[in-house]
């Protein structure tokens, strides 16, 4: 039976590792499967999903207007997907979540998401708030602080490395931006 799943946790818990390995073992049982990534992030190059440690494929790129329904039944016409696997999924729009959710129901293929849960403010994401509600299978992967408790939160910093209270939702970066942080030292660090 076909499920939704969220895998969400901070930044650096490996969740382009995890799904890429997913991928992985879908292929090695002569499985098909569907890769998307968010297009507003091409820090590692336009249609790629990148792991921190090395690894990377190319995959379909949706943006706020994309249709992934529409896109993924016409991708079944062409040949039988067994998996659907998405990253970036912070970035989905709630009628897109809504629109993999009938993948799942109506066309019976696993969709598997993977993002971050908060913003740098500890806000949800539209996309990660929707799939924290529908979602069939929820998991967190987890990271830790650098005081080795589980990290929840994200903090962004400014060009001089000093934590930032305001500003876009959506910033796209990495290490150089975002350090993932427990609660407490969330807090401590943003002053809330």
């Amino acid at each position: 039976m076909a499920q939704l799943y969220f895998y969400y946790s901070a930044m650096n818990a490996g969740k382009s590792t995890a799904l890429l390995q997913s991928a992985h073992n879908y292929r090695e049982q002569g499985m098909n499967v569907l890769l998307f990534t968010a297009a507003i992030d091409e820090r590692f190059g336009r249609n790629s999903i990148s792991s921190r440690i090395g690894l990377s494929e190319v995959a379909t790129t949706f943006d706020n207007d994309t249709d992934l329904r529409q896109c993924i039944a016409a991708a079944t016409q062409e040949k039988a997907i067994s998996c659907v696997l998405l990253d970036e999924a912070q970035f989905l729009t709630r009628v897109q979540v809504d629109q993999l959710s009938r993948v799942v129901d109506e066309l019976q293929i696993p969709v598997l998401c993977y993002g971050i849960r908060t913003d740098f403010r500890g806000e949800l994401f539209a996309g990660s708030e929707r799939l924290l509600a529908i979602a069939d299978k929820l998991k967190e992967l987890k990271t830790v602080c650098q005081c080795g408790k589980k990290a929840t939160m994200v903090v962004r910093l400014d060009s001089n490395g000093m934590p930032m209270k305001q500003g876009e939702q959506v910033e796209i970066g990495g290490n150089e931006r975002y350090e993932s942080k427990c609660r407490r030292h969330f807090y401590e660090l943003v002053g809330y």
